[in-house]
């Protein structure tokens, strides 16, 4: 057997650069580039790896380990899952800033490589420089953080270890059912051990993404289950698109004629004007989708996790619905007690399913769904009559969606933003609509479209934040002007947290610390918002900035950045963070519970209301 000798740092950057995934054909490398920022727990290892080998393994320098993993991600989703980048840091506070990225990938089943340095394995002085001390566990790191937000998990503490490690960690990104965050701890002294590779280890290597096929059993059930309902609908959640399986979805709506709802990872699956889109479900959806959903009685659900804002708390759903679960993970397709799961690919089990079908459109006693009231109050939250007056969050979007083609690509993920999205906003093709929202993490919007715009060059990425949201992480700007990537930024200003803010006055917390105010004399917040200019900050950070007072000066600004050719950001005051949204409620709830007890009025009554929300939750068994 043909050895070289090398470092693992140096063998693992090897190793990864020879990893492809294949599915329908086509074949793609796996890990594209990597992600890192250097400090003493990697700038020897793998930091000199990539010195070592330029022409492997791409780099792009990060300034947010966080944010490094949220770029990571971006790309991924945008690539569907078969491709990604790997993401590098020191030990300590390098290594436990990947905690809520790696979360925010593996709660939306989307691959990233984690490769943060550990501690030494050899232990020449303990402790060593941001080593934790565990008393009763001299081998626990810092790192270990990681394991409940990883998919998969090992640490690297002898160089003949690194090779089923690497095996192990590629198994997992490339699985669609166990996809998420991987990570390969690495103590920086093994990172500079040499060792003796076998020359097999660096080989090509093609992982085959499966799409399993439908159970005979559960297909033949499910055809059954279809046949027999009354008023069957769809929801499509993410596992459409990361599937491919938009065109089998439109094929089984149309030829049964099936009403399509779609969750927040999902919206775009069918164009927005597509006769069976009925649009957004659950608490930030439509009234047309949520209406369907009451009278239902079955519920196909595609590629969906179910989450709390899809069934509205257990309350969307009628008594004795039943569900069919179409999903490539056999948890999911269990979920809501699904007594009809269908453990499949979405593209195939959609496809077994039309097949096994036939004409029964024919036979079936269809039922007629009206966009048209929903439609409308778009528009009229869209519309802007004086051209001269400050927009509105919503007559925002209105500008914006009048300006959009299916080319650009929309990047969200908190705040009141993802509610009037889901609500309002037009979709256009598959992949225009990058909601984050199994995580909801503040921050994600900028590095995401970083990793977006890497993975779709040439096309218009738009990242929408909040000024809460700018604020929690705005350095990677710094990043998309080093890679001169044209993201457009929309910094949206209404001096403090207008979700949370109304949800605080709706459970009875009366918006306590959730405006931009200076303190007063009895810990609460007072006078004007804080002198704050998030354009001035996003100019200093090398961004071109455009600012809108306007409605006018909106459209103006937006159509410059669309067209730009270098970072922009798009600045606006809006409303305060003391009014409402605006959007129209879908009229679906959200269960965050209300003090039980409480001296003042607002509590009270909120929780009067609580309970007669509650009362409507059910268990489907």
């Amino acid at each position: 057997m043909t050895r070289s000798r090398s470092t693992v740092a140096q063998a693992l950057v090897r190793f990864l650069a020879a990893q492809y995934t294949e599915r329908d054909g086509v074949r793609r490398r796996l890990i594209t580039a990597t992600w890192g920022i250097f400090g003493h727990g990697n700038v020897a290892g793998i930091g000199q790896a990539l010195v070592e080998y330029p022409g492997l393994m791409p780099y792009h320098q990060g300034r947010n380990e966080q944010a490094m993993v949220h770029a990571a991600v971006g790309y991924a989703r945008q690539s569907n899952r078969l491709q990604t980048h790997a993401v590098t840091t020191s030990i300590g506070p390098g290594a436990t800033n990947l905690v809520t990225g790696a979360a925010l990938a593996t709660v939306n089943r989307l691959p990233v490589l984690l490769l943060p340095g550990d501690t030494f394995a050899t232990r020449p002085a303990d402790p060593v420089l941001q080593q934790l001390e565990v008393p009763y566990a001299g081998e626990v790191s810092v790192n270990d953080c990681l394991r409940p937000v990883s998919k998969y998990f090992d640490r690297v503490t002898r160089p003949e270890a690194l090779i089923p490690a690497a095996l192990a960690a590629m198994r997992v990104l490339t699985d669609p059912a166990e996809t998420g965050a991987v990570t390969l701890a690495l103590p920086q002294d093994v990172q500079a051990e040499a060792h003796d590779w076998p020359e097999e280890f660096f080989a090509e290597r093609t992982w085959t993404v499966r799409r399993p096929r439908p159970d005979t059993a559960e297909l033949d059930a499910a055809v059954r289950a279809v046949r027999s309902a009354r008023r069957p609908m769809i929801i499509a959640g993410g596992g459409v698109k990361h599937s491919a399986a938009e065109d089998a979805l439109r094929t089984l709506a149309e030829r049964v004629c099936l009403p399509v709802a779609t969750t927040q990872a999902g919206k775009g699956v069918l164009p927005w004007d597509h006769r069976c889109d009925a649009g957004g479900i659950g608490h930030t959806g439509t009234g047309t989708a949520n209406a369907l959903a009451r009278t239902s009685d079955l519920v196909i659900g595609v590629g969906t996790r179910y989450t709390d804002f899809t069934t509205a708390s257990g309350t969307l759903f009628r008594p004795g619905t039943r569900f069919l679960n179409l999903n490539i993970t056999g948890v999911d397709a269990h979920k809501q007690a699904a007594t009809l799961p269908l453990v499949a690919d979405a593209r195939e089990g959609l496809t077994a399913l039309t097949e096994a079908l036939g004409d029964h459109q024919q036979h079936a006693v269809q039922w007629i769904f009206s966009k048209q009231d929903w439609q409308e109050r778009t528009d009229a939250v869209y519309a802007a009559p004086d051209p001269r007056a400050r927009p509105t969050q919503i007559q925002v979007l209105g500008v914006l969606d009048s300006l959009v083609t299916a080319d650009d690509i929309l990047i969200n993920a908190a705040g009141s933003l993802p509610g009037d999205l889901h609500r309002l906003w037009r979709a256009r093709s598959s992949d225009q609509y990058h909601v984050e929202y199994g995580y909801s993490c503040m921050g994600y919007e900028i590095p995401a479209a970083i990793g977006v715009a890497l993975a779709a060059p040439g096309r218009p990425v738009w990242a929408l934040v909040g000024d809460g949201t700018y604020l929690m992480n705005p350095t990677e700007l710094v990043t998309a002007v080093q890679e001169e990537l044209p993201i457009k930024v929309v910094i949206l200003q209404n001096h403090g947290y207008a979700s949370i803010g109304g949800l605080s006055e709706a459970v009875g917390a009366e918006r306590y610390g959730t405006d931009y105010r200076r303190r007063d004399g009895g810990g609460g917040f007072t006078g004007p918002p804080l002198p704050v200019d998030l354009a001035a900050n996003a100019a200093s950070l090398g961004m071109r900035v455009l600012r809108a007072h306007t409605v006018r000066d909106l459209r103006e600004a937006l159509a410059d950045a669309r067209e730009a050719t270098v970072p922009t950001c798009v600045y606006a005051e809006t409303e305060t963070a003391d009014s409402v949204s605006g959007a129209p409620s879908g009229g679906a709830w959200w269960d965050v519970p209300v003090a039980a007890t409480s001296t003042r009025p607002s509590a009270v009554g909120a929780r009067e209301e609580y309970e007669r929300h509650v009362t409507a939750r059910r268990r489907h068994l």
